[in-house]
């Protein structure tokens, strides 16, 4: 999987939800309305979903393998990240990204 392109659509700062992400994977698929969500313990991807008649959330598209996963995230997060940083020094690394980025599991791929 090669991520050729990585935009970062909104920044958000009230609430968990942080940014709205479109990524285009080889130049020839986009994936819209990926979100960069804080969670408890660490920043993290969910992606594009829908909400079934039962309530449950179901990705529309995601990553098979643990390591696409932890590639598709690192990539999305690190995007992030810079955005962050282009828009001003009050935040240019998010505490929990510097704390996952040291070693800790990802999804079951260790970084």
């Amino acid at each position: 999987m090669n991520i050729t392109d990585i935009k970062i659509r909104r920044l958000l700062q009230e609430g968990r939800l942080r940014a709205v992400v479109s990524v285009t994977i080889d130049n020839e698929l986009a994936i819209h309305d990926i979100k960069v969500i804080e969670g408890p313990e660490r920043l993290f991807v969910a992606m594009p979903s829908r909400k079934e008649l039962s309530g449950v959330f179901r990705d529309i598209v995601h990553p098979i393998s643990p390591a696409a996963r932890w590639q598709f995230e690192q990539s999305v997060l690190n995007a992030y990240q810079r955005e962050l940083a282009a828009h001003g020094p009050e935040e240019t690394m998010h505490p929990s990204l510097s704390a996952s980025l040291d070693g800790q599991k990802y999804w079951g791929a260790q970084v």
